[in-house]
């Protein structure tokens, strides 16, 4: 089978994604997902990091975070 290479633009391309079925968008939604992913990712752990906690603060705020889970659930029983 040749290939055919053809060029649009994306007011074309987002024509052409519309006309397609629903479960033809979604393949195409998670093939999306799938190369952005890492990118998403790395992006997340630039912005949250946090070089000065200490293991400490961090055991403190784990701690401090199941004994609320803790109680709460406790209340509804």
């Amino acid at each position: 089978m040749g290939t055919v290479n053809i060029e649009i633009d994306k007011k074309q391309f987002i024509r052409i994604i519309n006309r397609l079925e629903d479960s033809e968008k979604l393949e195409i939604f998670n093939e999306l997902k799938k190369s952005l992913f890492l990118t998403r990712f790395n992006n997340l752990l630039q912005s949250t990091k946090a070089d000065d906690l200490t293991m400490e603060e961090i055991t403190k705020e784990v701690e401090s975070v199941r004994k609320n889970r803790y109680e709460k659930d406790k209340q509804i029983i």
